[in-house]
């Protein structure tokens, strides 16, 4: 990749006197190759040239020639050496880039999933440590990592994602950068060489990388960085209007947990972009009934259960678990004390006759939370929204 001047980063690099809290920059791009360790590398060149203290936390050059040279003179913090089934891995040291207390720490691969015996058991949890302590943080991933996003990567690629990056953290980065080169280019870097060993380039070709699946995952990586410039500037917006204060939060989404595993997982998912979309706060309500008490359920009904409410917490979401008799109510009554202006539920896979009998909490929910406006999701297909 040749290497070019660029416009001075954004406000990102305003770097002012440090908060309480570093600042968050990511690097999104929709395949590996585009190039978002190099520019992680070039920004951290223009900071030390600006007189910023910078190291590199961690950096995955995967071999490759062009960005192993742009990491040229700067400063890396070596690598914790951890032993994990007689072999000797390297991770990032966390404690060390901590020690060192840079202005800003470069980290590479935000959904890396770190060796067991490692301070945090993903690459996310790291970088919140990090900037706990007042560091700003540059980082970068891949678009196919966003949890909530996870269902519409197996349908668009035909691939599982197993390393994810909750919705939650990447909604409190400070910037938002798509790094995008056209499909041609990036598969002609990938016949070049310059991102798999020659050993891997057809299968790649014919499996990952065909032009269908880089092109749906090149819109869905401009739709997201879209959203998250529109979010920022409706931020902005709205704290100018108040005086340099953050505004309530209007919208107030409510989604329902149950133990369904597959199901509840896609709605919480859905919910996730719905509030996403609208800036809204969202709770995830599980409400326990007599029969369905933890006593009664199976316990892999209940780690079920446990799975989605950790789901949940990862996507952004308030958890809240109730007792109550009747499920319906329940979820209306809290809806009703925390001002909940959407309540999102999965289209039933009940049998006519117990909807007939009118159990069925979808219609109980339209018939009696007419101050409430009821969504209902199809859990079937996860189409691009």
């Amino acid at each position: 990749m040749r290497e070019e001047r660029r416009p001075q980063p954004e406000s990102f690099l305003d770097l002012e006197a440090r908060r309480q809290r570093g600042r968050l920059k990511i690097y999104i791009g929709a395949a590996a190759g585009v190039g978002k360790t190099y520019r992680m590398l070039e920004e951290a060149h223009q900071l030390r040239d600006r007189g910023v203290d910078v190291v590199v936390g961690l950096a995955e050059t995967h071999g490759r020639a062009e960005t192993m040279a742009r990491i040229g003179d700067l400063e890396i913090v070596p690598r914790k050496t951890i032993k994990y089934r007689n072999v000797m891995v390297e991770e990032m040291d966390v404690d060390a880039v901590i020690a060192r207390n840079p202005e800003v720490a470069l980290v590479d691969e935000l959904a890396h999933s770190n060796v067991p015996g490692s301070r945090h058991e993903k690459r996310y949890q790291d970088v919140e440590d990090i900037l706990a302590k007042g560091i700003n943080v540059i980082t970068a991933m891949n678009i196919q990592h966003i949890e909530s996003l996870n269902p519409m990567m197996k349908q668009v690629t035909g691939i599982d994602v197993r390393e994810t990056v909750p919705d939650s953290f990447i909604g409190r980065a400070d910037q938002i950068v798509n790094v995008d080169i056209t499909v041609e280019a990036l598969r002609e870097r990938l016949r070049e060489g310059k991102i798999y060993p020659e050993s891997q380039i057809e299968q790649a070709l014919r499996n990952f990388f065909q032009p269908s699946n880089l092109a749906s995952l090149r819109e869905l990586t401009l739709r997201e960085v879209a959203r998250s410039l529109n979010r920022q500037r409706q931020d902005l917006e709205a704290i100018k209007r108040e005086g340099g204060r953050r505004p309530q939060v209007h919208d107030r989404i409510m989604v329902g947990l149950s133990s369904n595993s597959e199901d509840t997982r896609k709605l919480l998912r859905k919910a996730a972009r719905v509030a996403s979309q609208l800036g809204a706060d969202w709770y995830a309500v599980h409400v326990e009934t007599p029969g369905e008490s933890v006593k009664k359920i199976s316990t892999t009904d209940f780690v079920a259960l446990l799975d989605n409410i950790n789901l949940a917490g990862d996507l952004g979401a308030e958890t809240v678990w109730l007792k109550a008799d009747d499920v319906t109510k329940a979820m209306i009554d809290y809806a009703r004390d925390k001002s909940v202006t959407k309540i999102i539920v999965g289209r039933t896979h009940q049998p006519f006759w117990r909807r007939f009998l009118r159990r069925d909490v979808p219609m109980q929910l339209i018939k009696r939370a007419n101050d409430i406006d009821i969504e209902i999701l199809s859990t079937f297909a996860e189409e691009p929204q």
